[in-house]
């Protein structure tokens, strides 16, 4: 592990002279706080006339993984020297704080390296490698604290990212390592493991119904749902997908639960009720309307926005009914902020337009990366982080003058 001096005191004064004393919300994890793609951020350059401003951008080598920021200090992968590596980076300035490479290099034809995305939770930082390696580290050091081995990788390797709740975290190992397992997120500790389904691709997604906390595993071929605490399983349906790729994050919103996968496979709604100690679902709709091999959607004032295997397209919650559709943005990656919808489109044009059902119409449009760029930008202290296979980019999107 090579690691530079402590630089504490230098990220803190950094970030105070960016932003001028504001400090904004921690990106802890993939897909932020809320396990949603939005963003608390306002105040951000949603047009401008002048190009953006890069503050600095760094090669770190071939990885999928989008970045978790807290405290000023950002976490991703890169791959080089044969090994798959964990970086923290200083979020401000780009400099490496600590570099660990923690797996054997994973090399595939769509692109090579770790696919998940750092979590970052309580001084801890979480990381499960393409092939199986699970590991939580010391997050200003880069220490390990624990790690685990899991040995049943899909075609694709290890995708999902570490879920953090209460005092699990939570992960997906698949067959003989559990459909879902829980570890005591400090010690390592196994505290349950659920299923012997294969693995998906995607992270375990959390929610709360009628007060009780609960976990969803998109797996390889089905979907369920435990109990968070226990792990025991309240339900389940089939989910069957084309190479079993269940990539994007299911989503619940007022007793609604959301899925969808690429391929030949769509999307549906699902009402949620009790039934005793179990959970039923009613089949809301079911359509292909939305195809999302990895996208994840983004659900604002009752749409649902995503770049899918076929297009840009809004989608009515409730309904499944299609608002619109840009057919040649394909397979991008959206957040929200401030009721505006930041797309990185695969081929790295960055593109930010207000979120509405009547159109998309974007207010700045600039290319910000060349390459594949499949993993999801972050706004974070008005500076917008985002990637291709290899390059690490960050841009100012805070107003000047």
């Amino acid at each position: 592990m090579q690691r530079a001096p402590d630089t504490s005191f230098a990220i803190v004064l950094a970030a105070i002279v960016f932003t001028g004393g504001a400090a904004g919300a921690d990106w802890p994890n993939f897909l932020g706080p809320n396990h949603n793609g939005i963003s608390d951020e306002t105040g951000f350059i949603k047009s401008t006339t002048e190009p953006l401003k890069l503050i600095w951008d760094r090669e770190i080598g071939s990885a999928f993984s989008s970045f978790a920021i807290a405290d000023h200090r950002l976490f991703t992968c890169g791959q080089e020297d044969k090994q798959q590596n964990f970086y923290c980076l200083n979020a401000v300035t780009g400099e490496v704080i600590w570099k660990k490479p923690f797996e054997k290099e994973f090399r595939n034809e769509h692109g090579d390296g770790t696919r998940a995305t750092p979590t970052v939770h309580d001084g801890l930082v979480y990381i499960l490698g393409a092939r199986g390696r699970l590991l939580c580290t010391d997050a200003k050091s880069g220490e390990i604290v624990w790690e685990k081995q899991f040995n049943n990788a899909p075609t694709w390797a290890y995708s999902g990212s570490v879920l953090i709740e209460g005092d699990l975290a939570i992960a997906s190992g698949g067959k003989s390592d559990g459909a879902l397992v829980a570890f005591d997120r400090k010690t390592g500790q196994e505290v349950w493991k659920t299923g012997d389904d294969p693995v998906g691709y995607a992270t375990p997604y959390p929610f709360t119904f009628n007060g009780q906390r609960y976990i969803v595993g998109f797996l390889g071929s089905a979907a369920i749902i435990v109990e968070a605490k226990t792990g025991r399983e309240v339900w389940r349906t089939k989910w069957e997908t084309d190479w079993e790729v269940n990539a994007a994050s299911p989503m619940f919103h007022d007793g609604y639960l959301f899925f969808t996968s690429g391929y030949h496979t769509g999307a549906a709604l699902y009402k949620l009720a009790a039934e005793g100690d179990e959970l039923s679902a009613a089949e809301v709709w079911r359509s292909d309307v939305l195809l999302n091999k990895f996208q994840s959607a983004i659900l604002h004032e009752g749409h649902l926005y995503t770049s899918d295997q076929n297009a840009l397209k809004c989608v009515e919650f409730l309904t499944g009914k299609e608002k619109w559709k840009k057919p040649r943005v394909t397979n991008g990656t959206l957040i929200l902020a401030e009721g505006h919808l930041i797309l990185l489109t695969e081929k790295g044009q960055l593109q930010i337009a207000k979120a509405s059902p009547e159109d998309f119409t974007p207010t700045l449009t600039t290319d910000i990366l060349s390459g594949r760029c499949w993993s999801t930008p972050v706004l974070f202290n008005g500076r917008l982080y985002a990637r291709n296979l290899d390059r690490l980019v960050c841009f100012n999107l805070r107003p000047q003058g």
